[in-house]
Protein backbone atom coordinates (compact mmCIF):
# COMPACT_ATOMS: atom_id res chain seq x y z
CA UNK A 1 0.00 0.00 0.00
CA UNK A 2 2.89 2.46 0.88
CA UNK A 3 4.38 1.93 -2.09
CA UNK A 4 0.98 2.64 -4.34
CA UNK A 5 0.70 5.70 -3.34
CA UNK A 6 4.79 6.41 -3.50
CA UNK A 7 3.94 5.83 -6.70
CA UNK A 8 1.34 7.89 -7.34
CA UNK A 9 2.37 10.46 -5.57
CA UNK A 10 5.84 11.36 -6.97
CA UNK A 11 4.43 10.80 -10.67
CA UNK A 12 2.11 14.07 -9.48
CA UNK A 13 4.33 16.66 -8.26
CA UNK A 14 6.87 18.67 -8.75
CA UNK A 15 9.43 17.66 -6.15
CA UNK A 16 9.47 13.85 -5.81
CA UNK A 17 12.39 13.73 -3.35
CA UNK A 18 10.14 15.56 -1.00
CA UNK A 19 7.53 12.64 -0.80
CA UNK A 20 7.40 11.01 2.30
CA UNK A 21 4.96 8.00 2.99
CA UNK A 22 4.95 6.42 6.52
CA UNK A 23 2.24 3.48 7.05
CA UNK A 24 1.37 2.93 10.53
CA UNK A 25 -0.40 -0.78 10.63
CA UNK A 26 -3.13 -2.02 13.02
CA UNK A 27 -5.17 -5.19 12.91
CA UNK A 28 -7.81 -4.15 10.67
CA UNK A 29 -6.70 -0.72 9.74
CA UNK A 30 -3.44 0.72 8.28
CA UNK A 31 -3.30 4.59 8.34
CA UNK A 32 -0.82 5.73 5.06
CA UNK A 33 0.64 9.28 5.64
CA UNK A 34 1.64 11.38 2.85
CA UNK A 35 3.98 14.16 2.89
CA UNK A 36 4.89 16.38 0.25
CA UNK A 37 6.22 19.81 -0.37
CA UNK A 38 4.06 23.10 0.25
CA UNK A 39 4.43 24.16 -3.39
CA UNK A 40 2.71 20.17 -4.19
CA UNK A 41 0.00 20.43 -1.41
CA UNK A 42 -2.37 21.68 -4.02
CA UNK A 43 -1.73 18.79 -7.16
CA UNK A 44 -2.13 16.14 -4.43
CA UNK A 45 -5.21 17.68 -3.42
CA UNK A 46 -6.33 18.88 -6.41
CA UNK A 47 -9.40 20.74 -7.41
CA UNK A 48 -12.33 20.32 -4.70
CA UNK A 49 -10.32 17.61 -3.95
CA UNK A 50 -10.41 15.42 -6.52
CA UNK A 51 -7.48 14.13 -6.69
CA UNK A 52 -6.66 13.44 -3.55
CA UNK A 53 -10.41 11.16 -3.57
CA UNK A 54 -9.28 9.41 -6.61
CA UNK A 55 -6.26 8.31 -4.42
CA UNK A 56 -8.51 7.61 -1.71
CA UNK A 57 -10.18 5.01 -3.71
CA UNK A 58 -7.94 3.47 -5.46
CA UNK A 59 -6.24 2.41 -2.10
CA UNK A 60 -9.43 1.12 -0.93
CA UNK A 61 -9.90 -1.10 -3.89
CA UNK A 62 -6.11 -2.14 -3.61
CA UNK A 63 -6.46 -2.97 0.18
CA UNK A 64 -10.31 -4.42 0.11
CA UNK A 65 -8.35 -7.12 -2.09
CA UNK A 66 -6.35 -7.85 0.55
CA UNK A 67 -8.69 -7.91 3.35
CA UNK A 68 -7.91 -4.65 5.07
CA UNK A 69 -8.90 -1.47 5.51
CA UNK A 70 -6.40 1.56 4.59
CA UNK A 71 -7.06 5.41 5.14
CA UNK A 72 -4.97 8.04 3.32
CA UNK A 73 -3.72 11.06 6.03
CA UNK A 74 -2.17 14.02 3.97
CA UNK A 75 0.08 15.95 6.38
CA UNK A 76 0.70 19.67 5.92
Amino acid sequence: MKELIEHIAKALVDYPDKVEVNEVEGQQTSVIELKVAKEDLGKIIGKQGRTARAMRTILSAASTKLKKRAVLEILE
